[in-house]
């Protein structure tokens, strides 16, 4: 594979492997002695972070002693190992070690559950653990599940059985290690989704699908090096080394996003200087809200991202007045794991051109595609697509399903031939990804998301699409968001909106709640698209996803509605 330059100019892939820890190796000669990433310890008394560093050249040195070290100890190139260590310098030096050992990484969220866990798990069958003593504890008591584990690492302390430990490959030699020459299309990592919209399955990426997604975030959001990052979800930072990044771990629980400490997140940026900072929508409410309500902000961010699900038009109010540099923004990209990223817009031109149409029920426009990425939207269809021929192609502004494809987007679920082929459209040799999620083009080719096709409801015969919906009712100022669901079977379901107000702002007397009820009915029959909605239900925290703490899971929404829309009037 003949070099490329990135939009830096640093070569990529000059050893003709699209490894992506190559990358790493190549802004390690660059810039030695930039701080690749700290780690916060303890706080000192004159609130000072205390922190654990490490460079760029150690981290480069230090994952090919440990890639070097897995060698030693039999491991072969391929090889399925599952990381379960917490983000932090261990988690991305084990990263980057692997990669150069050649194995395929498996990454599960924490927060999906026990049971979800061991499925995953159970579906991949891996070759070994790379994880933290309670990790193998675990995985011991259940040695009948795993029976193909047998290459294990512990990132500390030691147990029987053991390959060896992060401490101990870490002193292995580097002289003489080759890091594994990749193709583009070896299987580099499992990642499984969340869940939070279906069964989690195990997106298959490949090692040129981390490169073309690594340079096409670093080129449209003109990310430069030696910028310094706060991610808030550890795989939004896990490349950031590749593309000459600092990163700055922030002190919270990636699972919990939506209990994060803003006074932390506040003292990081602060100290470190940040120029970039990512969270979901749950994460930038708590922060947005805590820096306007003590008039802090973020005079060194660049830009700040988020992502997970749509961001609330209050969260991009607030991020505004946070942002004070002249060109910062908020930048909102649209993707999901299989495919990331597809488009983006900046709360800039939200609020000066799209949130009224959002207001009305238009939807919420997430922006621009990224150069390299289509887009098509294509006839609502609910069974597998053999080809782009048998798919229907919708014109502009109207609402379909939304297809993709780029150099980034996965071309399959692990082992999931079903899922794939629900998922996938094959186009000569190409093929799209079907995200899941409705909406539309604009005539200024803006992607407009409405909502997942999962979560339509259908009232005689006429499809409401939820984000289009719920928007309408999210303009009374005591509502903090609401989740239309319907009850019943298609094509009669009954259209339910349940209500999570503002905090402090639940209407606990059954006469605040027949007030409330009938201004949001109000607003209700005012548009076309929600006259019909009868029944309004409040509830005092909507279940969402255990990843960015913002997707509501409507399914076990619904199923709690149904046991309390009798109490409520037609």
């Amino acid at each position: 594979m003949p070099s490329t330059h990135d939009s830096t100019g640093a070569p990529s892939g000059t050893d003709g492997s699209a490894n992506i820890a190559a990358r790493l190796t190549e802004r390690a000669k660059l810039f030695p002695d930039q701080l690749a990433v700290a780690e916060p310890v303890r706080v000192h008394e004159n609130g000072e972070i205390i922190d654990r560093r490490v460079t760029l050249a150690e981290l480069d040195e230090r994952s090919d002693r440990i890639a070097a070290g897995l060698i030693e100890r039999g491991f072969q190139p391929g090889m399925k190992l599952v990381l379960f260590v917490p983000f932090g310098i261990d988690f991305i030096t084990l990263t980057f070690a692997l990669f150069k050992a050649g194995a395929v990484i498996v990454l599960i969220d924490p927060g999906m559950g026990r049971t979800n866990i061991f499925r995953c798990l159970e579906e991949v069958q891996p070759d070994g653990f790379v994880a933290v003593p309670i990790v193998h504890l675990v995985r011991m008591l259940n040695l009948r599940r795993f029976q193909n584990a047998k290459f294990n690492i512990l990132s500390r302390l030691w147990l029987p059985g053991m390959k060896g430990t992060l401490k101990s490959l870490s002193r292995t030699s580097r002289e003489g290690f080759t890091p594994h020459q990749s193709a583009p299309t070896d299987l580099a990592a499992v990642i499984f989704t969340s869940g939070s919209t279906g069964p989690p399955k195990g997106v298959a990426y490949e090692h040129g699908m981390f490169d073309a997604q690594v340079k096409l975030i670093q080129e449209f959001y003109q990310i430069q090096p030696q910028e310094v990052d706060l991610p808030g979800f550890p795989l939004f930072g896990l490349f950031n080394a590749a593309m000459g990044v600092t990163t700055i771990i922030p002190d919270m629980d990636p699972t919990k996003p939506a209990t994060v400490d803003p006074t932390k997140i506040v003292a990081a940026i602060r100290q470190y200087g940040v120029t970039q900072a990512f969270g979901s929508p749950a994460f930038w409410n708590r922060v947005a809200r805590f820096c306007v309500e003590h008039e802090e902000t973020f005079p060194s961010l660049n830009r700040a991202l988020s992502a997970g699900g749509p961001v609330p038009l209050h969260v991009l109010e607030r991020m505004r007045k946070v942002l004070t540099k002249a060109d910062a923004d908020l930048h909102t990209p649209y993707g999901a794991t299989e495919s990331l990223p597809v488009a983006s817009i900046g709360a800039r031109t939200v609020l000066e051109t799209t949130a009224e149409a959002t207001r009305k029920g238009a939807g919420t426009c997430v922006g621009t595609t990224f150069p390299s990425v289509d887009v098509r939207i294509i006839k609502i269809h609910d069974g597998p697509l053999e080809s782009i021929d048998a798919a229907t192609i919708l014109p502009e502004n109207e609402i379909g399903e939304i297809i993709v494809r780029s150099p980034s987007v996965t071309r399959e679920y692990f082992q999931r031939p079903d899922a794939t082929r629900l998922a996938k459209i094959a186009d000569g040799d190409r093929f799209w990804h079907r995200i899941g999620d409705v909406g539309y083009l604009d005539s200024e080719q803006r992607l407009w998301f409405c909502g997942r096709k999962a979560h339509i409801v259908v009232h005689q015969g006429q499809r409401m699409f939820s984000v289009c919906c719920e928007a309408i009712f999210n303009q009374h100022s005591g509502v903090y968001r609401s989740a239309l669901v319907g009850l019943g079977n298609a094509p009669n379901q009954k259209p339910v909106l349940v209500v999570e107000p503002e905090a402090g702002q639940f209407p606990e007397s059954g006469e605040e709640q027949e007030r409330m009820r009938r201004e949001l009915l109000e607003l209700g029959a005012a548009s076309s698209l929600t006259q019909e909605i009868k029944d309004i239900l409040f509830h005092r925290s909507l279940p969402v996803d255990t990843r960015h703490n913002v997707k509501i899971q409507r399914e076990a929404l619904a199923q709690w509605a149904s046991t309390q829309v009798s109490s409520t009037r037609d």
